[in-house]
């Protein structure tokens, strides 16, 4: 239950995220400069975390009476091979930012919030090709509670789809599928990794890639210390620091497939904080999508509880 949790709760984190980025172009601050803001504050965040976590345990070895050789030999050091292997797990991370947050100034919120959140099935489709197996029903008839709920909650039936902006629509697609890959690479790259050195790498892997792709000048011009900072803490902390440690605790035990259907939980905390926030007007038809959606995120773990009940009274019979 703990590992659902934690992808659970990591999924609501990138919720957040399209709210703060609003906000950050009302201020007229530019998509690198947003983009490199979090990833910076999520790397130091990560690697403080990570610096915490080995302190504690060379504390504990040492409270056990572990030599230190023995201690190595128990917890090897990553090699150069693991960690380039986990900062290119992290790239897609930095896609997903990238074009997600781009597509935000093409569609509304709310649009773009749909078609990112197509990565559940998405994620589903690439974990059935990859096992050569059909999802079963359970998972079917939650990816069609999920799809229906996001039409209805992004206000594609009030509003209609056929003035959308085409490139605001390719980017939010692209993200969907970069979102994909993350979640499945997330739980593949070095699983036998402690969770947070697994997160550092990757958010460096990351932050490395952005840097090519976008100079960090924001470090140098003045912008950093103004209030492109507490953007950049808020984007870092909800982005690129709380959801990886939390992917990579819990996805490598729950698998992709559910890891896709939980990150469904994102959906109703950007509609919830785009209401309250953003003031953006939300519709009867929306919160039905929005309950539809929490139905199909519940749905699966319902079906399981049922038949542990079930299994439970039958050995007691």
């Amino acid at each position: 239950m703990k590992y659902l949790l934690s992808v659970l709760v990591g999924a609501m984190s990138y919720g957040i995220l399209s709210t703060i980025v609003v906000l950050a172009y009302g201020e007229g601050y530019q998509l690198g400069e947003v983009v490199g803001t979090q990833l910076l504050t999520g790397c130091i965040l990560a690697w403080l975390l990570a610096l915490y976590t080995k302190i504690r345990q060379t504390r504990q070895q040492r409270s056990q009476g572990v030599s230190p050789a023995a201690a190595r030999q128990a917890s090897p050091a990553l090699t150069w091979k693991q960690r380039i292997l986990l900062m290119l797990a992290g790239a897609p991370t930095v896609v997903t930012g990238l074009v997600y947050y781009q597509s935000l100034r093409y569609i509304p919120a709310s649009l773009a919030i749909i078609l990112l959140f197509q990565f559940t099935w998405i994620s589903v489709l690439i974990q059935a090709i990859s096992k050569r197996q059909r999802p079963d029903k359970v998972t079917l008839l939650t990816l069609l509670l999920l799809f229906g709920g996001t039409l209805l909650a992004a206000g594609i039936i009030d509003k209609g789809a056929s003035h959308f902006n085409v490139l605001g629509l390719s980017l939010g697609l692209l993200s969907a599928v970069s979102y994909s890959m993350f979640i499945i690479f997330s739980g593949k790259a070095v699983p036998s990794a402690h969770p947070a050195y697994r997160s550092a790498w990757m958010v460096t892997g990351g932050l490395l890639l952005l840097c090519i792709l976008f100079p960090p000048y924001f470090l140098f011009n003045g912008l950093l210390w103004g209030q492109l900072l507490l953007f950049g803490f808020l984007l870092g902390l909800f982005g690129a620091f709380i959801p990886p440690v939390l992917f990579a605790i819990g996805v490598p035990h729950i698998g992709g497939g559910m890891a896709g259907i939980l990150g469904a939980a994102e959906l109703p905390v950007a509609v919830l904080l785009s209401s309250f926030v953003l003031h953006e007007q939300v519709s009867g038809l929306q919160w039905v999508g929005v309950v539809l959606v929490l139905l199909g995120v519940m749905l699966p773990e319902l079906y399981k509880l049922r038949w542990r009940m079930a299994d439970t009274e039958a050995s007691q019979a």
